[in-house]
């Protein structure tokens, strides 16, 4: 049989693919997963410190590509940085590692940089203690709680979101967040086997391109709802949030405390309003 080969994000492996009783050889694409040690260090002047005072916050299991713009994205959930202009410079360190150099009038809180050591690709908060915690570190706050989604606009939402997922055309096991304008036009959209990374990943770019906050937006994630998600969302400002999937019971309770409109099972000519009608 063929041997494995790899590109940045699909694997091609020979199979044996089994109907009924019968059993043949095939080629089968997977979405990669690899690890990605995100650094920081602060710049000194117009320098970079050395590469011995950058420490490292996460490792996050991640499919390789975009690797800059996640990074951007989880420093600005984590309420590491409020603004793209704080980053100084990213740095390739080997294999899997960046290194962000923020600018030196950046204060880091030891404790919130021990929180995390590693992210599995399910699982972007654990640790989280408290709803208070994220809505004390987040940047925006909404203008107008659980502003109206128009129904027309959100029942196309998921196939445009769809007909933007290249690698999920091609694998069938990655996730995706899409990023609408109020009249429903895709903006961009960015994949990842942890969806938290997908957000993650998408965010950075908006905040590399200063289109934040996101309260002119409507943000659509490929699966459920969880609270990892809806805390990055509120982070950025986003005010409506649909999931193709159903929220968790604290994605909605963070929703409704941070002036979210969270639409859940959006699929079809149907979905499910969960915080605006509380």
């Amino acid at each position: 049989m063929t041997m494995q080969t790899k590109n940045t994000d699909i694997l091609t492996l020979p199979i044996k693919r089994v109907t009924g009783e019968d059993e043949t050889d095939a080629m089968d694409m997977l979405s990669v997963e690899e690890p990605l040690e995100i650094r920081i260090s602060l710049s000194r002047g117009r320098k970079a410190a050395p590469d011995s005072q950058a420490r490292s916050i996460a490792i996050t299991m991640r499919t390789p590509g975009q690797d800059q713009e996640l990074a951007i994205g989880f420093l600005y959930t984590e309420g590491i940085i409020n603004s793209f202009n704080q980053i100084v410079e990213i740095k390739e360190i080997g294999c899997n590692v960046l290194e962000v150099v923020l600018s030196g009038d950046i204060e880091l809180d030891p404790a919130s940089l021990d929180r995390h050591s590693f992210i599995a690709s399910s699982c972007g908060v654990c640790g989280k203690k408290s709803i208070e915690a994220v809505k004390a570190r987040r940047t925006y706050s909404p203008a107008s709680p659980f502003p109206a989604a128009d129904p027309v606009i959100i029942h196309a939402l998921p196939d445009k979101l769809k007909m933007s997922q290249k690698a999920f055309g091609t694998t069938g096991g990655i996730h995706a967040t899409g990023l609408f304008d109020l009249s429903g036009n895709l903006i961009m959209s960015r994949e990842d086997v942890g969806r938290h990374n997908a957000m993650d990943k998408l965010i950075g770019a908006a905040a590399r391109d200063n289109i934040l906050p996101l309260d002119q937006h409507i943000l659509l994630v490929s699966g459920r709802a969880s609270f990892e998600l809806v805390q990055k969302a509120a982070h950025a400002g986003a005010t409506i949030l649909g999931a193709v999937g159903a929220p968790s019971s604290l994605a909605v309770e963070l929703a409704q405390n941070s002036g979210m409109t969270l639409l859940g099972f959006v699929r079809g000519e149907r979905y499910n309003v969960y915080t605006s009608a509380i």
